[in-house]
């Protein structure tokens, strides 16, 4: 008997539902992703705070075909605090992959489940501060496509970064698909964010 795999909940629920209170849209684009057509869109805070590229964001990739390829949760709020055991992250990230891509699921294997950290530039008090933002990362390998996902969760038990379809070149081994929810590659690619 083969279990039946529920359909996705729609992109603009999950982005809905993740996105920290207070942004708002400040740009929208389309990207290509492994040579597929989709949409980035960035969200920052309304009050501007560490706006701009390394700072504070809400990023998402949706195909064209409208499903979530991934987000990033890059928020001030989740810097310190108490990560997730690794079992606790595993249990987020599974009802995670229920809901937003249960189509995932039946091909999942976990490679590793670690502590992930990525650079966040803030101004407090007049000075720019680098600070690291920590999650506990689920990196899963999808066994019928042979691509990479993962699902990193914050101090906060929510989920901080999630990318699915990952190819990876084994050598020299690198990431092969573009890196539009990270700040540094899009720096080092020379793209600027561009306004809505």
């Amino acid at each position: 008997m083969t279990a039946t795999i529920q359909a996705a909940q729609p992109a603009a629920s999950i982005v809905e539902a993740f996105m920290p209170a207070g942004y708002r849209e400040i740009a929208r684009r389309p990207v290509t992703v492994d040579g597929e057509d989709a949409e980035l869109v960035r969200y920052e805070r309304a009050d501007a705070r560490n706006a701009a590229l390394g700072g504070e964001h809400f990023s998402t990739i949706v195909a064209k075909n409208g499903r979530l390829k991934g987000f990033a949760r890059m928020d001030l709020d989740l810097v310190g605090g108490q990560l997730p055991s690794r079992e606790e992250a595993q249990a987020i990230a599974m009802d995670f992959l229920r809901d937003a891509a249960p189509d995932l699921l039946p091909g999942l294997k976990i490679s590793w489940i670690d502590p992930h950290d990525e650079p966040l530039r803030v101004t407090r008090n007049g000075r720019t501060e680098n600070l690291t933002l920590t999650g506990m990362k689920v990196k899963m390998r999808n066994a019928a496509d042979g691509r990479w996902m993962w699902v990193i969760v914050g101090a906060d038990r929510k989920v901080m970064v999630f990318e699915r379809d990952i190819h990876w070149i084994t050598f020299p081994g690198h990431r092969g698909t573009e890196k539009w929810l990270h700040d540094s590659w899009l720096a080092e690619k020379g793209h600027t964010i561009r306004q809505s």
